[in-house]
């Protein structure tokens, strides 16, 4: 280690520990001592993360293992009881921690690596990417806009990983063509399909889990926003944050080829293995794309179909597996436990519970509930952002009333809810689709975040432009619609924060199946 990165590690940690002794009740956040130490992690993690005093994957690795010795049922025995000596009733179980090393995602990722690696050995990525990248012409700017849209069409119906582990397959060959000293070209065109993928999947409410989350809880307020309804914003709000991030790519990266022809991948091979390769390829993305409501097999376990085929076939060695990108699974894992960390001990309801929303301004609001979220799916699953905001978030919109209406109402709020969920992808353990990127090798950690900050933010600026026009255009039902619509089936009593003072709360009615389970 060089003494810079030494001096860097000695800073993240001291900042982290000062962290843990931060006031926090003065900020109004009352949160025990288990929370403090998650929090104190969690600094670590993005400070090593962002500083890379040593590799980001080893940092996962390091937070699993600081986690399992300080906040699970397995950590040190000073660090189990408070000062009365009664055991935290918020501790993590170590099972739980430890099995981010196997979380399902992880299985897709696995079958994303054995569908390239397959792939790359029998020149199937090589003839799809010909096929595919033929109409883009030869210009490097045009192809790579023209592999952003297929990754966007792909992810709106499709897992976004699933999605962007075949696009990266497709993707080799091309990035193959440029010369060493190309490392703007390899570096745009390898983060441009986690962006479009990220992107693409916000189009369509099956596209990512925030949609689909924001959408049942819209449909339980009497607001009945369709999947064609949301299409009809999804997808130009889609092509639009593509130009946007293509435009975006050209500029920050520098790419020197004027002209690329993919000379590659003449004929299909047509030896046994071969075949089993593209037949299998071909049924593990037919399978993805229809989804488990036609099959009833999810993306994870659809994933686990070809490294099956290709161990018991062949196709992929024990040579193959020692070649793969193992180092990425840990990676990820980390950024798995750190949202196990915030949920499971109750952190990310406190702090959000602590935020007194309902007495904010109607655009205040939106804002703020925005960078919220985006900062939130930065650091934890997109999926875990949207299933603990929207809920509390509808709540409030209800509460808030028609204050809401000049910026489209409860709906364009959870609609932001869902963007911005979406928007978080700065970092490799931002989303899974920028992990698979970063694992090529070509992108780095400072470029990928000088990207995703950009897009996150005109991302969020982009949302509400377009649900302030879409209110003046009356597109969605007001708030005091919505909140008509559920008083005849009212159950549960929400509280929701109404003032700077936590102890101070307002009763909102909301549906019983609106409120987070």
């Amino acid at each position: 280690m060089t003494k810079a990165k030494f001096i860097k590690m000695i800073i993240a940690l001291l900042i982290a520990v000062a962290v843990y002794f931060l006031p926090y009740e003065a900020f109004g956040v009352v949160i025990n001592p288990v929370e403090k130490r998650i929090i104190s992690i969690f600094a670590m993690a993005a400070l090593f993360w962002i500083l890379e005093p040593i590799p980001i994957w080893s940092t996962s690795v390091l937070v699993i293992v600081v986690m399992l010795l300080s906040v699970s049922t397995s950590s040190i025995l000073p660090f189990q009881t408070d000062a009365s000596g009664e055991t935290f009733k918020n501790l993590i179980k170590y099972k739980e921690i430890m099995a981010t090393f196997a979380d399902p995602t992880i299985m897709l990722f696995l079958g994303g690596f054995f569908l390239a690696a397959a792939a790359t050995k029998y020149r199937l990525d090589m003839n799809l990417a010909r096929v595919f990248l033929k109409p883009f012409g030869k210009q490097p700017k045009y192809l790579m806009l023209g592999i952003m849209i297929i990754t966007a069409i792909f992810s709106m119906f499709m897992s976004n990983t699933a999605t962007t582990a075949m696009m990266l397959a497709i993707l080799a060959p091309v990035i193959a063509l440029f010369s060493d000293d190309d490392v703007g070209a390899k570096a745009a065109f390898a983060l441009s399909i986690p962006l479009a993928a990220n992107i693409g999947g916000m189009g369509t409410p099956i596209g990512t889990p925030p949609n689909a989350i924001a959408l049942k809880a819209m449909n339980e307020l009497g607001l009945n926003v369709s999947f064609g309804k949301w299409m009809a914003f999804g997808v130009p709000y889609v092509i639009i944050l593509i130009i946007i991030a293509w435009f975006l790519l050209t500029r920050i990266f520098t790419i020197k080829a004027q002209s690329m022809e993919l000379k590659v991948g003449d004929k299909f091979m047509k030896t046994p293995k071969a075949i089993t390769v593209y037949v299998t390829f071909a049924v593990t993305v037919i399978l993805w794309v229809l989804g488990d409501t036609i099959h009833g097999l999810d993306s994870n376990t659809i994933a686990m179909i070809p490294m099956a085929v290709f161990t018991v076939t062949g196709i992929i060695t024990k040579k193959d597996l020692k070649s793969m990108e193992w180092d990425v699974l840990w990676l990820v894992a980390g950024g798995f436990a750190l949202g196990v960390g915030l949920q499971k001990t109750g952190l990310a309801a406190d702090l959000i519970n602590s935020i007194p929303f309902a007495s904010w301004p109607a655009f205040g609001l939106m804002i703020g509930v925005g960078i919220i979220c985006l900062f939130m799916a930065n650091f934890m699953s997109h999926t875990s952002t949207a299933s603990l905001m929207v809920p509390l978030i509808a709540a409030v919109g209800v509460a808030v009333g028609g204050n809401l209406d000049p910026m489209g109402g409860v709906t364009a709020l959870l609609v932001s809810v869902a963007f911005a969920s979406s928007l978080g992808m700065s970092l490799p353990i931002s989303t899974p689709p920028n992990a698979l990127a970063y694992a090529t090798g070509h992108i780095d950690t400072k470029g990928m975040a000088k990207v995703g900050v950009t897009i996150g933010v005109l991302g969020m600026v982009l949302t509400y432009a377009m649900m302030y026009l879409l209110a003046q255009c009356h597109f969605f039902v007001t708030a005091d619609a919505a909140k008509a619509a559920i008083k005849p089936k009212a159950a549960v009593v929400e509280t929701v924060p109404a003032a700077p003072s936590v102890n101070a709360p307002t009763t909102v009615t909301v549906p019983a199946t609106a409120v987070a389970k």
